[in-house]
């Protein structure tokens, strides 16, 4: 259960919003830690019921680096471990349902930083300078075309840019304008490609404009990757639980979750619990000022984890 929050101010109304100023639980971080308390307590009461061992992991860190999966990894919580189950509340699907689907399911995903270094010079003369604020903004409408144009659309691939800065003055064009984002992608050679194309764009416009440009590119998470086995579990787990007509076999979505790092070292799934239900105003996506969870669905994951924690032990699992 990933537990930590986002830079948000929330404006959700609901009795249980956060207290801290320009904070709040935008995807359902603080749903997961409590439907993973109520794995606990269940798996706790349920003792002699079953063997083995159920690990479960709060884990901070999912939504920034560097990495609260990745550290998981290193630190070798996963070492004893022979599988892996995460859920993440999903504001697209019904509550009352789940959604999960076998191979890649989230993209990786990585960060980028751009400066554009130009000369500042009087507004009024701009032709003095290199306005380093006219090339980031074409930079930015620039870079979509690696999208739109130069990707395959069934070739999973979002580029963002989150944040530009840059001047600060009325009468003084900007000199220096730095820009940051997001590259997801759902194909190490696609990933590769995007890096490659990020950083050629960002030169050649700076060049074309009389620019410099110093551009950084992070590597982030690898995607989840959901195992065939795994996914046939938690389908049949919850299909106990749920009934059959409640379980969707869904392919993807383009989040990124550094889940996939659990992926990487051992079978997983990742499934989707649907939060969604408009009479209670449930309907706003992940990371949004008035995202809220619809807290009937909670029920749902937790039974459905429990399910398949010891539908896995019962097999003999360690």
């Amino acid at each position: 259960a990933d537990i930590d929050a986002l830079p948000i101010e929330e404006e959700s109304g609901v009795d249980y919003a956060s207290t801290n100023p320009g904070v709040m639980h935008a995807c359902g971080h603080d749903a997961h830690a409590s439907m993973a308390f109520a794995v606990a307590a269940h798996l706790h009461q349920s003792r002699d019921s079953f063997g083995g061992t159920v690990r479960l992991i709060f884990q901070p860190a999912e939504e920034d680096e560097p990495s609260g999966g990745k550290r998981v990894v290193e630190e070798g919580l996963l070492d004893d471990i022979d599988a892996a189950i995460c859920v993440h509340v999903d504001p697209y699907t019904p509550t009352g349902k789940i959604a999960v689907g076998s191979g890649p399911y989230t993209l990786a995903c990585d960060t980028f930083d751009v400066a554009v270094i130009g000369s500042a010079a009087h507004a009024a003369k701009p032709h003095e300078g290199v306005d380093a604020l006219a090339v980031a903004c074409s930079l930015v409408s620039e870079l979509q075309k690696i999208v739109s144009r130069e990707t395959d659309p069934y070739d999973p691939l979002v580029i963002s840019v989150t944040a530009i800065n840059g001047g600060n003055a009325y009468n003084v064009t900007a000199g220096r304008v730095t820009l940051k984002g997001t590259i997801r992608s759902g194909s190490d050679a696609t990933r590769e490609r995007a890096w490659h194309r990020v950083r050629t764009i960002a030169e050649g416009m700076a060049t074309s404009h009389g620019a410099r440009v110093e551009v950084d590119i992070h590597k982030g998470e690898p995607g989840v990757v959901n195992d065939v086995e795994m996914t046939e579990l938690i389908a049949a787990s919850a299909k106990a639980c749920i009934g059959a007509d409640n379980v969707l076999n869904t392919p993807g979505w383009t989040i990124a979750d550094d889940f996939g790092y659990y992926s990487e070292k051992r079978p997983s799934v990742y499934f989707r619990l649907g939060i969604r239900n408009e009479e209670i105003g449930s309907v706003f996506p992940l990371h949004h000022a008035r995202f809220r969870v619809d807290e009937a669905a909670l029920k749902v994951g937790a039974t459905t984890l429990v399910a398949a924690a010891t539908a896995f032990l019962s097999t003999g699992a360690p």
